[in-house]
């Protein structure tokens, strides 16, 4: 009897399914996982604290790896230049009236990220994640003196920090909202200020009530 056409691809996708079934599953629960964690914004920083402070610490512990971190360092900062730079460029291109916004405008225009910041927050938890697995890979600890990457890096730091703040003041943007703090500390202030002046209106008025009835029971006396 010969085997029918076919019958040993069916084999073989039958093989494959579970492990297709499991990827499928597992991405669809990952992905729930970061669709539900995206408003928790100071829970899912705290992670990444945790795990910057748990890589540090193997460093830290094995006084190595020195090559790793300063690639990660590099990366991060990277991240934090797109995290707080616009999404459109004015010097390369007309600037987007969507994209910064302008203080002589009616209107307030919201800053548009290049790098929006749940992506900056995932980026840089998984890289965390990945130099704390290759610290366990004796041939990725490249000898080196750690010094001089320390100081090439703050050098790097410096000169991407001033450009970035240059061009802020250039194209007068800032990549914070902070109009909304203000308005809340605005509100917090007049809250406290109507509370104290009831507070002392309040002891004001009982403190003559309390004085005429003290007159009163005199005379009653």
């Amino acid at each position: 009897m010969e085997d029918e056409p076919g019958s040993e691809n069916e084999g073989d996708t039958i093989v494959a399914s579970p492990l297709a079934k499991w990827r499928i599953e597992f991405s669809r629960s990952f992905q729930n996982y970061l669709d539900r964690s995206a408003p928790n914004i100071v829970r899912r920083w705290l992670v990444t604290l945790v795990a910057a402070v748990i890589y540090i610490y193997r460093v830290y512990s094995v006084y190595g790896y020195f090559v790793i971190s300063y690639g990660l360092a590099t990366y991060i900062l990277n991240l934090l230049i797109g995290f707080l730079s616009p999404k459109v460029d004015p010097e390369l291109e007309a600037l987007d009236p969507d994209s910064l916004p302008v203080d002589d405008s009616d209107e307030y225009k919201p800053f548009v990220r290049r790098l929006p910041e749940f992506k900056f927050w995932y980026a840089a938890t998984k890289a965390f994640v990945v130099a704390f697995v290759m610290t366990f890979f004796s041939f990725l600890d490249v000898p080196v003196f750690w010094p001089i990457l320390l100081c090439y890096w703050l050098v790097l730091y410096s000169l991407t920090m001033k450009r970035l703040i240059v061009h802020m003041f250039k194209y007068r943007y800032f990549p914070f909202d902070v109009r909304k703090p203000v308005k809340l500390l605005k509100f917090l202030v007049h809250s406290v200020l109507t509370f104290l002046r009831l507070k002392r209106d309040g002891g004001g008025n009982d403190r003559p009530s309390s004085s005429n009835s003290s007159q009163g029971n005199e005379k009653q006396d």
